[in-house]
């Protein structure tokens, strides 16, 4: 994550921020605040300030990640040099709005079922690059991350059955060629091989875009087996605030939502010098 900001800082800079060269005074020290412009769920706080601190800016903050932050509300304050903190602005302020409003997003969900037993997750369709800062505000707004990378569970898609024979074959494979220690999750568009599967041991069974109709059908089809217990469910593709409570009055244990972080609005900072 820190090569990740050094190389955001090296994009943003060019060859130099001629703007703050030419007008702002070398040595000016000045008093700033990071400022929210809007309602939501606080994120990227210790990182915005590990980056200020790095470059030998003050750093006094008044909230932390998860707080509840609306228009008006004070961040963060800043002590230090102007051609540094003009330096910094757009980077800091770039991934602590977005980060911001992937929690804020990941929160709204969360409290949707908030009753209920079922976990809100993300998905890996991050933006490239900084996945992890999405990742860490999907947790800072009370949702699962879900996987961060390809090697922490194996998860079996549809591109990846479409080189077998079956559903059933690939989980068979990967049953066979995985060690104990890694769950294995299949992605099934179908009644039967959500069936099949579940009776063949998959750890968590992945309902691909089905309605909740279909989804009832499949859980019910697992009860009257009296295998329902074998795996965990996740609902995946479709959901959103007006039907998310449709799949979870059925008893799903996972619903996992890509919009969270790949259709999330940045909040709106501002950074003003005194």
């Amino acid at each position: 994550m820190d090569k990740i900001i050094e190389y955001m800082l090296v994009e943003d800079e060019g060859f130099g921020d001629i703007t703050s060269d030419a007008v702002v005074e070398k040595g000016k020290v000045v008093n700033a605040v990071i400022v929210s412009k809007d309602d939501g769920i606080l994120a990227g706080i210790d990182i915005i300030r590990d980056l200020f601190e790095e470059h030998g800016v003050k750093v006094t903050f008044w909230l932390k990640d998860g707080s509840k932050i609306s228009p008006g509300d004070v961040l963060i304050s800043l002590i230090g040099d102007a051609r540094a903190i003009l330096l910094l602005e757009r980077t800091a302020l770039n991934l602590s709005m977005r980060m911001s409003g992937v929690a804020t997003a990941a929160n709204y969900y969360v409290n949707l079922v908030n009753n209920s037993n079922v976990r809100v997750a993300g998905t890996r369709k991050t933006s490239p690059a900084i996945s992890k800062f999405d990742k860490y505000a999907l947790k800072v707004g009370g949702a699962d991350t879900h996987r961060f990378s390809l090697d922490d569970m194996v998860l079996i898609k549809d591109n990846h059955i479409a080189t077998c024979s079956s559903a059933l074959d690939a989980l068979l494979k990967a049953k066979k060629n995985t060690s104990f220690s890694k769950k294995i999750e299949i992605e099934v568009e179908t009644h039967e091989d959500a069936v099949a599967c579940v009776e063949n041991g998959v750890d968590i069974v992945m309902l691909d875009n089905m309605s909740s109709d279909e989804v009832k059908r499949v859980i019910d089809e697992l009860n009257n087996l009296n295998i329902r217990q074998n795996s965990l469910i996740e609902v995946s593709g479709g959901v959103i605030d007006e039907n998310i409570m449709d799949y979870v009055d059925l008893g799903v244990d996972i619903i996992s939502i890509g919009a969270l972080t790949h259709s999330s609005r940045s909040l709106n900072f501002s950074l003003r010098f005194d």
